[in-house]
């Protein structure tokens, strides 16, 4: 790259710069699938795919580093619109989207869908609610405006914890993935595949901040999204002739009824709102829509996308940026049913009433991957028979087949015996999905405890160096914790990522939209709402998964929000009404960060102090 990241040469040419980046990655793959025809071992693609991709974000990383604050926090807002849309979409779509998304549709069938719609529609409320408003606002963290809005470091500090527990729990299920992707492809235990890749999150976020991690983000979409399609293209065009897998999965679905049809295969819960008698349940119905909304509000609550839109230009790239977002966010969520019915297709076709003794050599390495893929011959006739069709918490329970939701699209190329460069290219996708989010997790924490916390309370007069230093030693210390409770393996990807929205969702949507949207709003009332929201939803989301509590209503804990929401937003209201209302002063400031052009009436001296 012979052009400086960050300066007019770099970005008078983004378009050149990443045709040719995205021209190289195909060359890349294709000449591996060449060495791949003549004889190179599998093990040695696997690895030219995981170390290459994370030696690019690497060097992206090195290119964009800085000392300069405003570039290490918020990319020196100088991202357009269509690149920080791509750069958002692969920080939004992680491990979940990529990995564990088309798993849950291939379980769950119909009732998984109340992800897309939750992840997708959230980001109508970013778009409409919030983004422009932050981006006016113009400063680094969302903690910075609850810390500004209210008045005072413990809006902050609330907003850090929450920020913090939301974020963790959301980077614990990322670096799960990584550990995941590096295992399989690496061949080494699950345990030190985890901190193997955290290698490549560290580089890239410590040198550049998000700046660096801009620029990776970008690079990383184009690798995910080529990584997506490119299997079930194959698959399409094999199969029907036709390049199109939105198209044709419908055909798929029909092979697949016949199969089971002819299997005898009793299903329940795949079906829109049954229970396990495959009869309507009104408990299925409102987990559901309450999933929906859950993951809808969480979506415009975490700090890590809503950072995003600190990085443009301006309030009107802010707002293109959303639109950006969500056609690239669109790319994969509209092709993911299509991966779910081709994989299940193939798991039919490929894997049931076949011999044990000759099934390929994925059975044997993924069964090796954190026991997520068990096969047993129960009948000891050496055959796979499809005894039963049960849901086991995040896994397809067939009888003699066990598969995890966590391996559907990472073995769905093996499985459907495709050349093993799909594989290796469907790793790099899963891998730059996974280090995308986590990187803008990490970020989000290490800026949140550096910046809001370090530097507004603790040090205000820390030199740049100083803060830099204090927010890299952070990047550190949360990747290694988050790496060390990945290992216990908490939960599934998925499930691990529906707490995190949760959790922001409990605790910041309510201060920061009646924040913005409701001027009578006052410092006690989004204390005592945060506080209560937070509360509640922390409350019911570990009772019910380590101590047994029984769910309330029937409502799963992945969409504890639904009780926490409203009590936030309640509390929030109610003791805004009787304490004193904000001064003219902070009114005014909210007008001001609601127009979009003209500059912000800041409180009191405020902006000096940023």
């Amino acid at each position: 790259m012979a052009y400086e990241v960050g300066k007019g040469g770099f970005l008078a040419n983004l378009g050149k710069i990443y045709a040719g980046y995205t021209g190289g990655f195909i060359g890349f793959t294709i000449v591996l699938g060449i060495l791949e025809q003549l004889g190179v071992p599998n093990k040695f693609i696997g690895y030219a795919f995981v170390f290459l991709t994370i030696f690019v974000y690497a060097y992206i990383g090195y290119l964009s580093r800085t000392i300069e604050l405003s570039e290490y926090y918020v990319a020196g807002r100088v991202v357009p619109a269509f690149y920080n849309g791509m750069a958002t979409g692969a920080d939004w779509m992680s491990a979940a989207s990529f990995i564990s998304m088309a798993g849950g549709l291939f379980i769950a069938g119909f009732n998984g869908l109340g992800y897309v719609l939750g992840w997708t529609g959230g980001y109508v409320l970013v778009g409409i609610l919030l983004a422009p408003y932050l981006r006016k606002f113009g400063q680094f963290t969302v903690p910075d405006f609850l810390g500004t809005r209210y008045e005072g470091n413990t809006a902050r500090v609330l907003g850090v914890i929450v920020l913090f527990c939301a974020s963790f729990t959301y980077i614990v299920a990322q670096t799960f993935g990584i550990g995941i992707i590096t295992s399989r492809f690496l061949g080494i235990p699950f345990e030190i595949a985890i901190f193997a890749g955290l290698i490549g999150i560290l580089v890239c976020s410590m040198l550049g901040g998000m700046r660096a991690v801009t620029w990776t983000q970008v690079a990383q979409y184009i690798i995910l999204i080529i990584a997506y399609l490119v299997p079930l293209v194959w698959l399409s065009t094999q199969r029907y002739g036709i390049p199109i897998p939105q198209l044709t999965y419908g055909q798929a679905l029909s092979e697949i009824a016949a199969l089971e049809q002819q299997f005898n295969v009793v299903k329940h819960h795949t079906a829109p709102f049954t229970n396990a008698a495959g009869q309507f349940s009104w408990t299925e119905f409102n987990n559901f829509w309450a999933l929906v909304l859950c993951l809808m509000i969480g979506t415009a609550s975490l700090p890590h996308i809503l950072m995003r839109y600190f990085t443009t230009p301006n309030v009107r790239q802010a707002r293109e940026s959303v639109g950006w977002s969500i056609f690239f966010i669109f790319l994969l969520y509209f092709t993911a049913p299509a991966y779910a019915a081709f994989a299940k297709l193939e798991v039919y076709t490929a894997v049931i009433n076949q011999p044990i003794a000759s099934l390929p050599a994925w059975v044997q390495n993924w069964s090796q991957v954190g026991g997520l893929l068990t096969i047993a011959d129960a009948d000891g006739n050496g055959i796979v028979n499809l005894t039963k069709y049960a849901i086991a918490g995040p896994a397809l329970d067939l009888g003699e087949l066990k598969i995890h939701q966590d391996i559907i699209v990472l073995s769905m190329p093996e499985i459907a015996g495709l050349p093993y460069v799909i594989s290796g290219l469907v790793a790099a996708g899963g891998l730059a999905a996974a280090l995308s989010t986590a990187d803008g997790l990490l970020l989000a924490i290490a800026n949140a405890l550096s910046h809001d916390i370090y530097y507004k309370m603790i040090d205000p007069s820390a030199s740049t160096k100083r803060r830099l230093i204090v927010a890299r030693t952070l990047l550190i210390v949360v990747a290694l914790i988050a790496a060390a409770v990945a290992g216990t393996r908490p939960s599934g990807i998925i499930q691990m990522v529906a707490w995190a929205f949760s959790l922001a969702a409990s605790g910041l949507f309510a201060p920061l939209v009646m924040g913005i949207w409701w001027k009578r709003t006052t410092s006690t009332g989004a204390i005592l709402g945060m506080l209560a929201g937070f509360g509640v939803c922390l409350y019911y989301l570990i009772a019910t998964h380590y101590f047994g509590m029984p769910l309330w209503f029937g409502i799963r804990n992945i969409s504890s929000a639904l009780f926490g929401l409203p009590v936030a937003f309640l509390v929030t209201w109610a003791v805004s009404l009787v304490t004193t209302p904000p001064s003219r002063e902070m009114q005014e400031f909210v007008d001001s960060i609601r127009v979009p052009k003209g500059e912000i009436a800041w409180v009191g001296g405020a902006r000096a102090h940023h």
